[in-house]
């Protein structure tokens, strides 16, 4: 595969010639595809080596090959879907500026957060771990799994959701099916949060499992 230079595409002239079909098509794909990423969405495509020799194409695809994904560094494909067709890999950096969510001070395990626990900054969450909160709504009623410097970023898998059903609790096992729905008593031989599942012992004292909602209520789907 021939090297690979850098461009900004939203700052230079567009490449002629099979270079520009190629510039052009992961462009449209790329645009389509980082629509529903959060912030402001930028992306730099990598121009073709001026030796690498490809035949003029009238069909053109963008693709992402397996195991690259639409964000930061990445790599996108663009295969000829007319003979004697050709594929090629092209280097793409996609960058993410969006608000997302710090600790003001530090915070502990199972401290339940607040508003005045986290403010706003503003960076590139492509160059962030997976799973950056962006909105302080996202914390509501949750506590944290683990202690949180201040200054660091707030993930998803740092968060626990509230109980929803805990162990020794009266529940009420709803199950339904096709055409049908009964209810009984039972009691949570578990804790659970929302949409967790939890176990438990019905009144003919069997041991059942469900999908723990709000209102001490298990469903049980068949």
């Amino acid at each position: 595969m021939s090297m690979l230079s850098v461009f900004n595409i939203a700052g230079r002239a567009q490449p002629a010639g099979i270079e520009g079909v190629i510039v052009n098509a992961i462009d449209r794909f790329l645009t389509t595809q980082t629509q529903g990423l959060p912030g402001r969405v930028s992306t730099r495509i990598g121009s073709l080596d001026p030796r690498t020799q490809l035949s003029p194409c009238t069909s053109v695809e963008a693709f992402l090959p397996n195991g690259a994904r639409l964000w930061g560094r990445t790599t996108a494909g663009v295969r000829c879907n007319t003979p004697p067709g050709w594929t090629v890999f092209v280097p793409v950096t996609i960058t993410v500026i969006s608000n997302y969510l710090i600790a003001t001070h530090p915070l502990a395990p199972n401290q339940t957060l607040q508003a005045t626990d986290v403010t706003l900054t503003s960076g590139d969450l492509a160059s962030l771990p997976a799973g950056i909160i962006t909105d302080v709504s996202q914390l509501a009623g949750k506590s944290l799994r683990n202690s949180i410097a201040a200054g660091q970023p707030i993930r998803s898998d740092q968060l626990i959701s509230p109980l929803v059903i805990r162990q020794g609790q009266a529940v009420k096992l709803v199950s339904q099916g096709a055409g049908f729905a009964v209810s009984a008593d039972g009691t949570a031989l578990s804790n659970a949060a929302e949409g967790q599942v939890a176990q438990v012992r019905a009144g003919n004292g069997q041991t059942v499992s469900g999908i723990a909602r709000q209102g001490g209520v298990v469903e049980i789907g068949y």
